[in-house]
């Protein structure tokens, strides 16, 4: 089994196949940050675009560098939702014309639901039923996975998700755009954590709630505080420094605090499952100091810890490729005429929320 992915969900431009053993054939990636940079952030008409002028090109890479024709492929993948409106069917479109001109399959792909089941591609051991941490720039929820396209949200952010609060304290700091890298990066810099936290001290939003949800606004709001009492004229990068570690260290504490509940809620509902696996997928499951929180908690908590390699925590066609194959294997194709989904809830039984729950 070998499936084409292509993914235009947002601001990269990928295509990838993979095969039913989980081997990455092709992974063609497409950044477009430079095309976004000077704006601060990803504008959808630019980002559709730069979709339009370079997919096939990718595509066609993608096939040579596998040795593969479209008559080789089982089936063709593609992101159908959620994100910008106007990229995604730029690539549901290319998908749609490969599957019907070679005769193949059409797999509609949620991408929420491809960055769910990526942990599976690079860990072929990993069984269902398992807690997911899925955190990016446009989502942050807590679910149980118990199988592919049965998604149980336990928990999500009410305002910003934590990657666009990366991005949001980052500009505030007057770091470059992509911010969450950026601000990672400076608050390694940070030679003295203690004297960050006493000087730049922030809110942990919502911890210690009963409940799973999220909450970033406040911590977002509390650091533009801090930038504007610094005395007027460039930062200091020393004050940059100081602010991102500060910063840093209370998302790791609400993560832990929130994931913390989830494990506990996880152990009551799963008895029988006697290896608990917590999972982080997304953008910023790429940031070490939420990894390196998830890592200590799950040691602590008796549960094994599970994050995709690097290069496969941002949109990618791989994790598409691999979310058609785990479809496709249950005979689960899509129709030609499948319309695309601004938004596409992987729980849509999940009680509504306010602000950024809305859309999860």
């Amino acid at each position: 089994m070998v499936v084409l992915g292509i993914e235009t969900s947002c601001d990269e431009t990928a295509a990838a196949l993979v095969d039913g053993n989980g081997t990455i054939l092709s992974n063609t990636i497409l950044s477009q940050l430079d095309d976004h940079r000077i704006f601060g952030g990803v504008v959808p008409e630019i980002a559709a675009r730069a979709h339009m002028d370079h997919l096939d090109r990718l595509i066609k890479g993608a096939m040579d560098e596998a040795g593969l024709s479209f008559a080789d492929l089982s089936g063709v993948a593609a992101t159908c939702g959620p994100g910008l409106i106007g990229g995604v069917m730029v690539g549901m479109m290319a998908g749609k014309a490969i599957a019907a001109a070679a005769g193949k399959p059409f797999i509609a792909v949620n991408h929420l639901e491809a960055h769910a089941l990526t942990p599976r591609l690079s860990d072929q051991s990993l069984q269902f039923p398992y807690l997911l941490l899925l955190v990016s720039g446009g989502h942050t929820q807590i679910l149980v996975v118990e199988d592919v396209g049965v998604y149980h949200r336990w928990g999500t952010t009410l305002d910003d998700a934590l990657g666009e609060c990366f991005d949001k304290a980052a500009k505030l700091m007057g770091l470059p755009y992509p911010g969450g890298p950026n601000l990672e990066r400076a608050a390694n810099q940070c030679s003295d954590l203690d004297a960050a936290l006493t000087r730049f001290p922030l809110p942990r939003p919502m911890m210690h709630r009963p409940d799973c949800d999220f909450s970033f606004s406040g911590l977002k709001t509390a650091v533009r505080h801090h930038v504007d009492a610094l005395p007027p004229g460039e930062l200091q990068m020393s004050d940059v420094a100081a602010i991102a570690a500060s910063f840093q260290a209370s998302v790791r504490d609400v993560v832990a605090d929130r994931c913390k509940r989830a494990m506990d809620q996880f152990k009551k509902s799963y008895p029988a499952h006697t290896t608990p696996t917590i999972v982080v997928a997304g953008g910023v499951a790429a940031n070490m100091a939420v990894r390196g929180a998830l890592e200590d908690l799950a040691a602590a908590k008796g549960f094994t810890f599970v994050a995709p390699p690097l290069k496969l925590c941002s949109d990618n066609g791989a994790m598409i490729a691999w979310a058609g194959i785990e479809r496709l294997r249950r005979g689960d194709t899509s129709p030609l005429n499948f319309a695309a989904r601004p938004r596409w809830p992987l729980d849509p039984d999940a009680e509504p929320k306010t602000g950024a729950g809305i859309k999860a």
